[in-house]
């Protein structure tokens, strides 16, 4: 059965449910859903982004405060009087104020990196929870009753069966959006952000914007749970706002899948049916004091996530026949799917990088010392040396990731140093990782069309509603063109995590290709390569300097330098000890001495 049906039969599902089940059940599906809303939004800023936030009922509580207060309040300000007259302009109100208001604290809160970040969240959800119940304008701790019904073309939502209809759409429509978004090259970015910033900043991903896309789509998604929430209800109490139901959230999208779409409403439905269940059976157990139901769901909760930290959603997924799954397919490029623009590569031999009398020190310690060399078009510089020789710092330092502390470096003649590794991958740097940094649960076409990022141009909003779909196209074929170039056309829908070592570094250098650059560089690239992928790596870096691509290369076999390479830089203890052709190199006394076992 093809996923598509599956989801038809859902939605069949759900659109009788109401007119078979009794009032209760309803009740808790309408619950179901206004929750799984807040969770869909952590599954893209905890499970996707990689930031942990027990702050969203806040988000809930702003949009739900947001319509009660210009639903019921009397003497409006004039500038605010038009919002009274319907609870679907009091929705526009809602998202504005917390999208503003996410706007700052996730300017505040984002740049925090580790533990901070979600005691940060703690802190201002917190702070939101107790002005909820402060402002006399709000209820206090009382609330704010008499909320109006929602109405739609006419009809008054003013029961749980009615509203149910309008609660699941919304639901549905946003797990539709945010798939959406996923499968975009704003997807991408956002899901680099849990493969390493150093990684996401070199392919030319706005690291900080993308945790503030995701941060601010998540407090959308939970101001409109609470707007629901509010107009289901029709009476709004801070109670349902604060940490506790923060926590909740959190447990909804752990229990599902925190990483899955369709995790947030199983989640959402487990949580919410374990809790009644637990209510109802065990007083009939222990007895009817004590909240031993919350006992026995802790312990359930630490249970699952020992058997299945990723949650629930991923073991149905492999349980689940293979007709049944989703196949992420690229059709053929045509006519249609013209290539995108290529960069002029530079003369051959004209300078492309130099690096002048580069240092840098931590402290007391210098791990570069007067550094300099250059890098031409058209030719393979080896960078070598032993073991703590500075030569990953100088690396480092080339593309953006660190600063020289005296020196200069320049790139396509301009002064880069300071600038980002985003700017620098613009002007056509890009680069690989000594230690490989993959998204390893994305498909190879995908993680090799992140290093494209630069190249195209379609944002959220575009992403979202899918008019980006010829431009994602035009970017996945340029991924499925240099996997092709580079070996890997094969495996262009396996998971990169499970390819061997050897090949994820050739997706390394395929997803630095896809970035159109005109210098290349390269951390050990033929570590953990067989002898034959040693030779087809040697036949595409000679091809791409053919081409005129500059490369410089940090390599420790030296049968595979020597003989690839056109000229060679030797450093020991953070200082150039020798330069020039490998044959020359190698003969160098003070290199045999320090990188080659000494003469004999």
């Amino acid at each position: 059965m093809k996923p598509r049906y599956l989801i038809a039969a859902l939605v069949g599902v759900l659109a009788v449910a109401p007119l078979l089940l009794p009032p209760f059940h309803v009740t808790l599906l309408n619950y179901i859903g206004l929750y799984a809303l807040v969770v869909l939004g952590l599954v893209l800023l905890t499970g996707v982004g990689g930031m942990t936030s027990f702050g969203q009922a806040a988000f809930v509580g702003l949009g739900a405060y947001t319509s009660a207060y210009l639903t019921t309040v009397q003497d409006l300000p004039g500038w605010l009087a038009w919002a009274s007259v319907s609870p679907w302009l009091t929705l526009l109100v809602g998202l504005a104020l917390t999208a503003a208001v996410a706007l700052l604290l996730g300017a505040l809160t984002l740049k925090l990196s580790g533990h901070y970040l979600p005691l940060g969240t703690i802190a201002w959800g917190l702070s939101l929870y107790y002005l909820f119940g402060t402002l006399d304008t709000l209820g206090g701790h009382t609330g704010v009753g008499g909320l109006p019904s929602i109405s739609l073309l006419g009809w008054q939502l003013d029961k749980g069966e009615k509203i149910y209809y309008l609660i699941w759409a919304v639901l549905l429509l946003a797990m539709l959006l945010t798939q959406n978004l996923l499968d975009s090259r704003e997807g991408r970015a956002i899901r680099a952000l849990k493969g390493g910033q150093v990684m996401a900043e070199s392919m030319g991903v706005n690291t900080f914007r993308a945790k503030l896309v995701v941060f601010l789509v998540s407090a959308l998604f939970a101001a409109l749970s609470g707007w629901l929430y509010a107009h289901t209800q029709r009476f709004v109490n801070p109670t349902p706002f604060g940490l506790h139901m923060g926590i909740d959230y959190l447990f909804m999208a752990l229990i599902g899948g925190v990483a899955s779409v369709w995790g947030a409403l199983l989640g959402a439905g487990i949580l919410t049916m374990l809790k009644q269940w637990l209510q109802d059976l065990l007083p009939h157990l222990l007895g009817s004091t004590g909240n031993y139901e919350v006992i026995v769901f802790g312990l359930i909760i630490i249970l699952l996530m020992q058997r299945s930290p990723a949650g629930l959603w991923p073991i149905l997924r492999r349980l689940a026949p293979e007709s049944w799954k989703p196949r992420k397919q690229l059709a053929a490029p045509s006519a249609a799917t013209p290539e995108l623009p290529r960069r002029e590569l530079p003369a051959h031999g004209e300078t492309i990088l130099e690096a002048r009398h580069v240092t840098r020190r931590f402290g007391g310690l210098v791990a570069n010392d007067d550094m300099s060399l250059e890098v031409h078009a058209g030719e393979i510089l080896a960078l070598i040396g032993p073991n703590g020789a500075g030569k990953s710092t100088l690396f480092n330092q080339l593309s953006g990731v660190d600063t020289p502390t005296s020196g200069d470096i320049l790139f396509m003649g301009q002064r880069i140093n300071g600038q980002s590794s985003r700017r620098i991958a613009s002007l056509g740097m890009s680069r690989t990782f000594q230690h490989v940094k993959l998204l390893p649960e994305m498909t190879v076409l995908e993680n090799v069309a992140l290093g494209a990022h630069l190249r195209g141009g379609k944002g959220v909003l575009s992403a979202a509603l899918r008019l980006d779909r010829a431009e994602e196209a035009e970017l996945l074929a340029e991924a499925r063109r240099q996997l092709e170039r580079v070996g890997l056309g094969d495996h262009l829908y396996a998971e990169a995590g499970s390819l061997a070592l050897g090949q994820q570094r050739i997706l390394e250098i395929a997803r630095a290709l896809c970035a159109d650059p005109c210098l290349l560089l390269l951390d050990e690239p033929a570590a953990g390569l067989r002898h034959k992928e040693k030779e087809a790596l040697g036949v595409l870096l000679s091809r791409l300097r053919s081409e005129g691509m500059a490369i410089l290369l940090v390599e420790h076999d030296m049968d595979f330098v020597m003989g690839l390479v056109d000229r060679v830089v030797v450093m020991e203890f953070g200082q150039r000890i020798a330069h020039g052709l490998p044959e020359q190199v190698q003969k160098d006394p003070a290199v045999l001495e320090a990188y080659l076992g000494g003469t004999e």
